[in-house]
């Protein structure tokens, strides 16, 4: 039995399974930003005894942990670099501290990375390879599957297509250099249709608001929507440029907006951005694992790292 963890700015989970697609036991919390690194340690402290009694089993069963962190890590020191949205865990060595709680070893890795390996094994890449996948939420990540294993670069994570750095005239306040994340996430999207008259009086704010006002035809909000997947778009096609992929998975909260208002445009633009030698080459489809994606993936790496 393996361990997987998810670490989130805004999601904690932890769930039980062999690492085979399978999750045989499930703990789901809310991160409480305010508390920092160590509230959330604090919450896997007391989730560990209770997944384990939910699954009837104990800590003698373990045979490793899997974590996916919201965040850069590092793959030599097993320690994370920082994370962008809590506060105390920069230069954290989050893989031994899991490792002296639940005594069995633990490997550590980005949670975009991790959930792109779930995809890639068990979900909408499984049979495929490269898969690029992109989760799209209140920020922008992507990992980078190649014949089922994660590809980390030289140790330090790669395929950050959510800082891919875009010269956007219009897009900002401001004309200037912003990145894939700056333009399509979660968090740009709020913050555009908080500049709207109207739309901030009428809270509608949220990537899913949009979309339900885009489906009656409001044009601002097709115009906002627009906006993000053309940012979108135009990553995808360089990537594709460089790294051709089988196929791009896309999950997060944001990509539940659909077909019609999300994955159509992207595909559209996608088509005559490309590199033509490689057009038709990659197909880009919604995600497959819904939330726990990433504890699939944990369990799996876990699997990958300490035998099955």
């Amino acid at each position: 039995m393996f361990l997987g963890i998810e670490i989130g700015g805004t999601k904690l989970q932890l769930g039980l399974g062999h690492g085979d697609g399978h999750i045989h036991a499930l703990w789901r919390g809310t991160v409480n930003p305010a508390e920092g690194g160590e509230g959330i340690r604090k919450q896997i402290i007391s989730a560990v005894p209770e997944l384990l009694a939910k699954a009837n089993t104990d800590r003698g069963s373990l045979k490793g942990v899997g974590i996916g962190f919201g965040g850069p890590t590092d793959d030599r020191s097993q320690t994370v670099i920082k994370s962008h949205q809590i506060k105390g865990w920069d230069g954290f060595p989050l893989a031994d501290w899991v490792s002296d709680l639940v005594g069995a070893p633990a490997v550590l890795c980005n949670d975009a990375d991790v959930a792109g390996l779930g995809e890639a094994l068990f979900g909408a890449g499984r049979g495929l390879s490269p898969i690029f996948y992109i989760t799209v939420g209140t920020g922008v990540g992507g990992g980078l599957i190649i014949d089922g294993q994660i590809y980390r670069g030289v140790g330090r994570g790669a395929a950050e297509i959510g800082h891919y750095v875009q010269v956007c005239s219009g897009q900002t306040n401001d004309d200037s250099r912003v990145t894939t994340e700056d333009l399509a996430s979660g968090r740009a999207i709020e913050s555009r249709a908080a500049r709207v008259p109207g739309l901030a009086g009428n809270g509608l704010l949220s990537a899913k608001s949009l979309a339900d006002l885009a489906t009656t035809g409001d044009p601002t909000a097709r115009f906002i929507l627009g906006r993000t997947t053309s940012a979108l778009a135009e990553a995808i096609a360089q990537m594709i440029t460089l790294l051709c992929p089988a196929r791009v998975v896309i999950g997060g909260g944001v990509s539940l907006i659909g077909e019609e208002l999300f994955f159509r445009p992207i595909r559209e633009e996608v088509a005559l951005l490309t590199f033509p030698p490689f057009a038709g080459l990659t197909d880009i489809v919604p995600a497959a694992l819904g939330q726990e994606v990433v504890i699939h993936g944990a369990l799996a790496l876990a699997r990958q790292k300490f035998g099955g």
